[in-house]
């Protein structure tokens, strides 16, 4: 029952529960949606490759976006390095972590990965998706959310919001959410 706007649902916030990878961006408000989740999750946000935008201080109050300070955010020219620093900053006693390639053309779907905490999900430029070159030579990590409709892909912030809600859920990460006012 809704009981007013001063409640709101929330989960205990891991740390770094997972990473968010986008690989050459190009459109701005699906990396400022991306971004905001990033913020709501507790997740850091790596941008590799070259973006289609800036992300300076005025672009980015210029955009709307306020949480921007509550990101996380790492630049890296590419997807290899964002992996060696990922892998860097991963607890001592964690498993390393894994990188699961979103693609539209997966044979693998989404639901039936085993996530673990650390792990990177890695999203493609909205155009073209990640390079088939990388998805030939990785495939065994290349998964995909299935589409009922008759279009190609997801927009990039909507496949990112399903795959790392999807995530936590398998992670169990959001079993304990209660409204704020219940804390």
């Amino acid at each position: 029952m809704f009981t007013g706007r001063d409640k709101s649902l929330r989960a205990p916030k891991p740390d770094r529960a997972l990473h968010l990878v986008l690989v050459e961006p190009e459109i701005p408000p699906n990396t400022g949606n991306v971004a905001r989740l990033s913020a709501a999750t507790g997740c850091p946000l790596h941008l590799v490759g070259s973006l289609g935008f800036r992300i300076d201080a005025h672009a980015v109050r210029r955009a709307g976006l306020d949480y921007w300070e509550h990101v996380e955010l790492h630049q890296h020219r590419t997807l290899a390095e964002a992996e060696i620093n990922i892998r860097a900053t991963a607890r001592p006693a964690a498993r390393p972590p894994r990188t699961f390639l979103f693609s539209g053309h997966a044979q693998q779907s989404y639901l039936d990965a085993d996530f673990r905490l650390g792990d990177c999900l890695v999203f493609g430029k909205e155009s073209v998706g990640l390079p088939d070159t990388l998805l030939e030579a990785r495939s065994a990590d290349v998964i995909g959310i299935p589409l009922l409709g008759p279009v190609r892909s997801l927009n990039l912030a909507n496949a990112v919001s399903i795959a790392l809600y999807e995530a936590l859920r398998k992670l169990g990460l959001l079993a304990n959410a209660a409204p704020t006012s219940a804390r």
